[in-house]
Parts: C-alpha cells; sequence; structure tokens
C-alpha cells in the first residue's frame, strides 16, 4: 500500500494505490486519524490507484469518517474504479460517502 498526500489550502487529499485489505488497514487507519488528531478536518480519499478493498478497508473509512464527525469535518471519495464502486454501493457506502469524478470536483464538494 502506497499513501501519498497532498494539501491545497485547508483540503487533504490522501492517495491510496494497492489493496486495503487486513495486511495494509491498520497503517492506512493510524495514518489517517493521525491527521485528523493534527487538525485536518477536510479531507479528500483519492482511490483510482486502489486495486482492491476489503471489509476491513472500509471499516477504516468508518474510523475517519466518525473522528471527523466529532470535529464537524468531512471527508470525500473521488476516482473509485468500478469494482471498488460496486463494493461501496454493496456495504450501502454510497449513502456515507459523497463520491466525485476527480480530485478538483472532491476538494470543491468538501468545503
Amino acid at each position: 500500500m502506497q499513501i501519498s498526500e497532498d494539501k491545497n489550502g485547508d483540503v487533504l487529499t490522501v492517495g491510496l494505490k494497492g489493496r486495503l485489505d487486513a495486511a495494509t488497514s491498520k497503517t492506512v487507519e493510524e495514518f489517517l486519524l493521525k491527521k485528523i488528531d493534527a487538525g485536518e478536518k477536510k479531507l479528500v480519499l483519492d482511490l483510482s490507484g486502489l486495486d482492491y478493498i476489503s471489509s476491513v478497508g472500509l471499516r477504516v473509512f468508518m474510523m475517519a469518517a466518525k473522528r471527523l464527525k466529532v470535529v464537524q469535518g468531512k471527508i470525500v471519495v473521488c476516482a473509485l474504479s468500478t469494482p471498488i464502486k460496486q463494493v461501496f454501493e454493496i456495504a450501502g457506502f454510497t449513502n456515507l460517502f459523497p463520491m466525485f469524478d476527480t480530485r478538483d470536483a472532491a476538494a470543491t464538494g468538501v468545503k
């Protein structure tokens, strides 16, 4: 799993590349929660490089969303491939996480 970050104003975009599963979820969870605890309130998750996500991976996103809710923050996702989007739909995450096609649209949508 590769994690990248890009800060533009008050929006932090986190790019995930690889597989988000039991083997990598702890690393991603720690990264996201550390950023939120450090004061980040507007988070865009760029999932264009995500090849696979398990239920454990989905749990990571829920943890981040719950932590952001406490501080009146917001999290959105963008650039989901068809298989990843299908997992979000099956899990009911399309109602929980606003989805955007591009980083730019997501950055606007998180404000």
